[in-house]
């Protein structure tokens, strides 16, 4: 059966409204601190002028000039793109492509829901304020607290990275092969890419634990097999032959060497079960079975008794006086005196509330730690009755580092490599800065499959120490 592109969105796309452009401008501060800030390897530059070029296929615009592309410096894989014409990857989704008409086709796919107007409906229900704000209604009594007990603190950038539904997706598909094809690419890099995302998405789950993954970026409602194979049956509606298997985007991979992967050190480092901040002179470790998830501007611990976030705040020598006010920023009219406790020389102090969160009853903690020259505290939320619960070894593994340690903590970074006489996937793989997948990591970094053999002269990307 042939794939068309819906009626709904087939018509040029109208212009760049003065209203989008106002909408675009408030969001982007937001989501650029939520992703990290704009990366700024010399990757950025080239992730600019791809986005530029295939944006204006979309008829928003003629100018590239009205269209701001930024390159986020983040650890997860993910796209988007936000009305006024912003549009956004991140340097991880960046690492797991083989070609600049890969990196086309991704922005081609978010140009293409902003184009047909996917967003429009949260806008008009959510808009950035209401957002931030509506966090606060989800719990009675102690309102805020509702932000730790859902899924996640919700804010601008979720108004405008939540997931699409089936018809949007396979919308947003077909008019990223049109603005692609249409920008000289190579059209069935799209079906590519998605295949080379829901390789990665697998390895991540199976990593996890989990027995199935959905990709943050262009998250599937439909089955991902059938999404590559629409978006193979789009390429060839467009007349175009596809590029030959064994030819290499030489010059693309080449401008990825020296890239930062997973966490950027200045932002803290994720290994394991253990969080270190070298800035920060600190670190943690997270309960067995409980994930860490590092953001801009606070780390998530959560797993299935609870959730746990960790931030920054300014320096104080009153911890029960800052515990009282963190529970009054929430909402909580009232808290039980703070309790203190110390831990690996860290004075800290802590006090529980009960709360009612979507329904339920649950208990939320403020536990904070008294730091030279910063606090930084907890909020957790756990069912009633567990207070800390499964939490407490997390508290007790905070503890600073010296700055010897600190400096120690080395980042990771994409290297390309060329294949010599020799080599094998095995040979490579074992140059993966990595304790465990290293060969499953370097196949799929690298778009591989058990069937392919290495080639002397070919390019592979290695993930080593910084």
């Amino acid at each position: 059966m042939a794939v068309t592109i819906p009626a709904t969105v087939s018509a040029q796309a109208r212009s760049i409204s003065a209203s989008e452009k106002a909408q675009g401008a408030e969001a982007n501060p937001q989501l650029l601190a939520e992703f990290g800030g704009k990366y700024d390897g010399p990757q950025a530059a080239y992730v600019e002028q791809v986005g530029k070029r295939v944006a204006v296929q979309s008829g928003l615009s003629n100018a590239q000039g009205d269209f701001t592309v930024a390159l986020l410096n983040s650890p997860v894989e993910n796209a988007f793109a936000i009305p006024g014409g912003y549009v956004y990857v991140t340097r991880q989704l960046l690492a797991l492509m083989n070609s600049e008409a890969e990196l086309a086709s991704v922005m081609g796919h978010e140009v293409g829901h902003v184009a047909a107007r996917h967003s429009a409906g949260r806008q008009r229900t959510a808009g950035i304020g209401s957002l931030l704000a509506g966090v606060v209604g989800a719990v009675a009594g102690n309102s805020a607290i509702g932000q730790l007990a859902g899924a996640g603190a919700r804010n601008a950038a979720q108004l405008y990275t939540l997931k699409y539904g089936r018809d949007q997706e396979y919308a947003a598909d077909a008019l990223g092969v049109r603005y692609i094809a249409g920008a000289g690419y190579n059209p069935y890099a799209a079906a590519d890419m998605l295949e080379q995302l829901g390789a990665s998405t697998s390895l991540n789950a199976r990593l996890a634990g989990q027995q199935t993954g959905t990709p943050t970026w262009a998250s599937t409602h439909p089955n991902s097999r059938e999404r590559v194979q629409r978006a193979r049956q789009l390429a060839q509606q467009t007349g175009r032959a596809a590029a030959p298997v064994q030819q290499q985007d030489v010059a693309f991979l080449r401008r990825l060497d020296g890239m930062v992967y997973d966490d950027d050190p200045r932002q803290g480092v994720v290994n394991g079960q253990t969080f270190v901040h070298p800035a920060m002179r600190l670190r943690f470790t997270s309960p067995t079975g409980y994930r860490i998830a590092n953001g801009s501007d606070a780390v998530t611990v959560a797993g299935t008794g609870g959730q746990a976030q960790f931030k920054a705040a300014a320096a104080t020598t009153d911890l029960p006086a800052f515990v009282a006010q963190q529970f009054r920023a929430l909402g909580a009219t009232a808290a039980p005196a703070a309790q203190a406790g110390r831990a690996n020389g860290l004075d800290y102090a802590y006090s529980t509330v009960r709360a009612n969160a979507n329904g339920q009853s649950v208990d939320a903690t403020v536990l904070a730690y008294r730091f030279p020259s910063a606090t930084y505290y907890w909020t957790i939320v756990t069912p009633a009755g567990r207070g800390i619960g499964p939490f407490a070894p997390l508290i007790e593994s905070v503890a600073p580092i010296t700055a010897q340690d600190a400096a120690k903590v080395r980042g990771k970074k994409l290297r390309i490599v060329t294949v010599k006489a020799g080599d094998t996937i095995d040979s490579l793989s074992r140059q993966m800065a990595y304790t465990d997948a290293q060969r499953d990591r370097f196949m799929t970094l690298n778009g591989l499959s058990d069937r392919d053999t290495l080639r002397p002269g070919m390019l592979v990307k290695v993930v080593t120490e910084a």
